[in-house]
């Protein structure tokens, strides 16, 4: 008898399975939390270190244009003027984006309401191996072909914004195709039934009814691509020319948060201005990534809203 109570009241084998996955989830969300902390307090620790160490003002930081940790200008102060990189970065993402674009809504469109089955089979494969193929590979690429053609039509060395651009509209293509083509998947398909009852032409009923309901969706697409293309540090680095100068046309030589950092970082000593300096390009790319990610969860639940 007493053994029957104690089955009775003991935890059963499933109950006790429940428990340890729930702590084995609980643990794995933990420590991803953590890391995800941890290196938020590395990056931010050691890039505010250039304003509360080294005494940088943040607005010089910011808004000069002079890049030279390693020297004092005449007013006495470090030539840590990040202006023409940040320049740089946004001005190859948003053109990226701008490009990158119209192609992947055609293409998205083509897999998903013209020609569904043919279009999934021709461009699918091509988009997964615009996806496998290495930065290092694109770079390569852009360096070979994308760099003479720009200097052989647009003169100067060839080097510069146009040519990152072009590099990243084929990065980012892919990204922005395939999360689009999700999101297109994901209009209610009484949606198309309906414009067609109306009497609406199937140019008509994806122009005013399945991109209009898609849009919160290829926002999310866009913001997707322009962060990857923000991060992005060695392709751009083999094309855009690695000058720290302010780019004044899409032909100058220009430099990116990423192509500084990679070019720097490996010579500089710790604790010094100058790796504190790039500490802080660093931060302020860690800080575009998470505004990029908020902008996609605003960007999602309006969507989720309005549907």
């Amino acid at each position: 008898m007493d053994k029957i109570k104690r089955q009775l009241i003991s935890s059963s084998k499933a109950t006790r399975q429940d428990r340890i996955g729930k702590l084995v989830a609980f643990l794995c969300t933990f420590l991803i939390g953590l890391l995800v902390v941890s290196i938020f307090y590395m990056v931010a620790s050691r890039g505010l270190a250039t304003f509360f160490k080294d005494h940088v003002s943040l607005w010089d930081f910011l808004s000069h244009q002079n890049w030279n940790p390693s020297q004092v200008g005449k007013d006495g102060t470090p030539e840590v003027g990040a202006l023409p990189m940040i320049v740089g970065s946004f001005s190859v993402t948003v053109l990226s984006a701008i490009l990158a674009t119209p192609f992947a809504v055609s293409m998205a469109l083509f897999m998903t309401e013209i020609a569904p089955k043919r279009g999934q089979k021709v461009l699918q494969p091509v988009i997964e191996l615009l996806v496998g193929i290495p930065s290092v590979v694109y770079g390569f690429v852009g360096l070979t072909i994308v760099v003479p053609v720009v200097r052989a039509l647009g003169g100067g060395t060839g080097f510069g914004i146009l040519s990152g651009t072009l590099v990243l509209f084929v990065m980012v293509l892919p990204t922005i195709t395939s999360m689009y083509v999700d999101s297109l998947r994901s209009v209610p398909g009484f949606y198309r039934e309906a414009a067609l009852a109306l009497g609406a032409t199937r140019w008509q009923s994806i122009y005013k009814v399945i991109l209009r309901a898609s849009v919160p969706g290829l926002l999310t697409a866009i913001i997707f691509g322009m962060a990857r293309a923000f991060g992005e540090a060695l392709a751009v680095q083999m094309v855009i020319g690695n000058a720290s100068l302010l780019p004044h046309n899409l032909i100058s030589p220009a430099s990116t948060l990423t192509s500084v950092l990679t070019t720097g970082i490996g010579n500089t000593v710790m604790g010094t201005l100058p790796n504190n300096a790039l500490w802080s390009l660093a931060l302020i790319l860690l800080l575009m990534s998470l505004a990029f990610n908020l902008l996609v969860r605003v960007i999602g639940s309006k969507g989720r809203l309005t549907k």
